[in-house]
Order: structure tokens, then C-alpha cells, then sequence
């Protein structure tokens, strides 16, 4: 299972349906947790009769979920924040009955309604009787989902639980994680050198006190973890943090503005595409040598301009791809087409902060993505699921 590295710090929903086969979903629970994954298990009411919750519940460590009018869930809109939640979604077994309701669009469980309202990528692991699948509504069902984008993985062929022969078995545990691992390896920037900045810095003001700002370094560590997935050489120059890298990733940890500016320049040659995702102070002080004693009711501070290290890369010989972040609390759209022009830059992904579970310091986000010739709006999702569709974009914006 070569790729199962790929599945540290991912988050995956497994659905279980009802069939004989719900009994295997214990092992691919164990399997992702062991290969790093963050797993809650949704269960449909037949589901139980098969494999109850409280084991799914011991191997996953978390809650299962199994009923759509939950009120201590739906006073959350348990679905919708679950759907947000996930990275990924694998219904393994899927069934007849499971794989129709999806096909029309039908919600009336908690798992159907999860899937309708989920953008992460969506696998399937059918398992049924082998007339069953063989059946041309089964088959019909099979195709429109797969030219919606879903993923069907199976069935296996071989003996069922009713004595007969054929396909129809789901597919072992391993091969459904190693599958699932693999959503998240795209391959779109193999062979290329992406450099991303990540979270605040910090300019002195003493030996004690330092100017700074809220970022959490969330967004930008998403962005660098999605670059390795797409195949790219990450490196990642960072401000201070409470992250741990994504792994495979080059981490270099800076404090200043001046520390990112020299770490990026040092780096910037060999460099295909640039990422500014941090928030780098705009001004900084001349540092007192010792700490600064509360004596006067007032104290001025004089500041001066950092270095705009998105600028001196965009104006760089020879010119890597230059992406930039802007964080806005007015006027986004007219700011962040402003820094496009005005900096020469190829993309500009744009988010208000300030807003009540957006920005800095959640884990969700949402962007108005501009670049020369286009634009994009990507409502509110998981920080890791807009850092994949930004390299997605960004990728495809590169290699045109």
C-alpha cells in the first residue's frame, strides 16, 4: 500500500449500508485509521442490524451517526457540517437500494442527504446478490453515477453469502484504502518546484513584545500539504505556528518579515511557482535592546515599510508563477483586482476575515479567486478542500 502515507491528517466519512458485507467496514475503519486518517462513521438504520455502532464507534473513537432528525445533530445541521467536514466520502458496502437513491437524488437518511451535500469526492464499494448487479437498473444506476464524477471501486467477483457465484463482493478493506489514498494524489505538478509562505510573522518591539497579526498558518499549510499531493517539490517557509508540517514537505521556520523575505530570496531560483499565503506585516520597528518599561502613559512607536515580498517576487528574473493571498475586510473584489494589476501577478485568491468562522483562525474559508481573464467564486469549505481546488486551478493556469 504504497500511498497510504497520503491519508495523514485527511478526513474521511465511511458510510455503511445495509448488507452482509457492513461487516468488513470494521477492518477499512482500522486500515485508514492506521494510515493516519481522521474517520467518523455514518451508519443507515439497516446498516445496524448488520454491525452495531458501538463497534464502529471503539475503532473510530468518535460518535457514529445513523439518524437524519438527530435533534442533538439538526439543531447543527448535522449533515450539512459532517459534508463540510469530510475531505473524502467511501460508502463501503454500497447497495442496490443505496446506489438508486443516489442515481435520483433521493435524501431521506442521513447518509443519502450527507452525499448530496458534499462537494469532497465521493467512492463507492458496491456489494450485493450478482443478479442484482447484473440487473440493467442496477447497471443504469452504475453509469450515471460515474458520469457524475462519483468513483464505483467493484464489485469483486466470486462467492456470496446467498451461495451463489459471480460479481458482486465488495472489494477487500486494503484495496478500498489504498483507493481512497489515492483521491488525493493527482499528479497535476509532478516534476515541478512550488514554494509556499504560510502564517504571521512577528516584528520585534523588544526582548519581550512583538507586533504580529491572527493568522493560524491553516490556509497556507493546506495549500503546501495539496501542492505535495499534486506531485510538485514543496517548500515551505514558515512564520510562527502551533502546525506541524505536512509531511514530505521542506519546512523553513522564520520569524520576521525581514527572516521570510531572505528565506524565500535564497530559494526563488529554483523556484516554478510561487505561493504568498502569508501574512506578512507590513510594517516593523526598530527593536529596543532591553524591555520597554511602563513609565509613560503614552509610547510612540515608529514603523517602517517591510519589504512586499509577493512584489519582489512577481518583478523576479527569471519570473516564477506568482500566486498572492489577500484578506480583506471591505471591498474584496475591487483590493484583490487591484493587487493583481498592480503587483503583475497571475492569480490572486481573495478571502474576508473578521467573519464569524471564516479567516484566520477556523478551519473552513471561502474565496473569490481572480486571474487574468477570469474568476472564480468557492463558497464555504474546508481550508484542505479549497487548497486542493486552488492547485487544481492553479496547475491548470500554469501549464496553459
Amino acid at each position: 500500500m504504497q500511498r497510504m502515507g497520503h491519508l495523514v491528517n485527511k478526513r474521511i466519512v465511511v458510510g455503511i449500508t445495509g448488507g452482509i458485507a457492513a461487516y468488513k467496514a470494521a477492518e477499512l475503519v482500522r486500515r485508514l485509521k492506521d494510515a493516519g486518517a481522521e474517520v467518523r462513521v455514518v451508519m443507515t438504520p439497516a446498516a445496524t442490524e448488520f454491525i452495531t455502532p458501538l463497534t464502529l464507534q471503539a475503532l473510530s473513537g468518535r460518535p457514529v451517526h445513523v439518524h437524519l432528525l438527530d435533534a442533538s445533530e439538526e439543531s447543527a445541521m448535522g449533515h450539512i457540517a459532517l459534508a463540510r467536514w469530510a475531505d473524502a466520502v467511501v460508502v463501503a458496502p454500497a447497495t442496490a437500494d443505496f446506489m438508486a437513491k443516489l442515481a435520483h437524488g433521493r435524501a431521506d437518511d442521513l447518509l443519502s442527504t450527507l452525499c448530496l451535500a458534499s462537494r469532497a469526492p465521493l467512492l463507492l464499494a458496491p456489494a450485493m446478490n450478482t443478479v442484482m448487479w447484473e440487473h440493467p437498473a442496477t447497471q443504469a444506476n452504475a453509469r450515471l453515477l460515474r458520469e457524475r464524477g462519483l468513483r464505483l471501486l467493484g464489485p469483486a467477483e466470486g462467492e456470496q453469502a446467498c451461495g451463489e457465484t459471480g460479481p458482486g463482493r465488495m472489494v477487500e478493506p486494503p484495496l478500498i484504502a489504498e483507493t481512497v489514498a489515492g483521491l488525493f494524489v493527482s499528479g497535476v505538478l509532478q516534476g515541478k518546484t512550488v514554494l509556499v509562505t504560510a502564517g504571521p510573522t512577528r516584528e520585534a518591539l523588544d526582548p519581550v513584545r512583538y507586533i504580529s497579526n491572527r493568522s493560524s498558518g491553516k490556509m497556507g499549510y493546506a495549500v503546501a500539504e495539496a501542492a505535495m499531493e499534486a506531485g510538485a517539490r514543496v517548500l515551505l517557509v514558515s512564520g510562527p505556528t502551533a502546525l506541524t508540517p505536512p509531511p514530505r514537505v521542506e519546512c523553513v521556520t522564520v520569524e520576521s518579515a525581514a527572516e521570510m523575505h531572505e528565506a524565500v530570496l535564497a530559494r526563488l531560483a529554483a523556484v516554478d511557482i510561487f505561493i504568498g499565503a502569508a501574512a506578512v506585516a507590513d510594517y516593523t520597528s526598530a527593536a529596543a535592546p532591553q524591555k520597554i518599561k511602563k513609565n509613560d502613559a503614552r509610547v510612540a512607536l515608529e514603523l517602517t515599510r517591510t519589504l512586499d515580498i509577493v512584489a519582489v517576487v512577481a518583478a523576479h528574473k527569471p519570473r516564477p508563477y506568482t500566486v498572492a493571498f489577500a484578506a480583506e475586510t471591505e471591498n474584496l473584489l475591487a483590493n484583490a483586482q487591484h493587487k493583481l494589476e498592480a503587483k503583475n501577478l497571475d492569480l490572486v485568491a481573495a478571502n474576508w476575515v473578521g467573519r464569524p468562522g471564516l479567516g484566520f483562525d477556523g478551519d473552513d474559508n471561502a474565496l473569490t479567486v481572480l486571474w487574468r481573464g477570469g474568476q472564480a467564486e468557492w463558497p464555504a469549505a474546508s481550508k484542505r478542500a479549497l487548497a486542493r481546488q486552488l492547485i487544481s486551478l492553479i496547475a491548470e493556469q500554469y501549464h496553459a
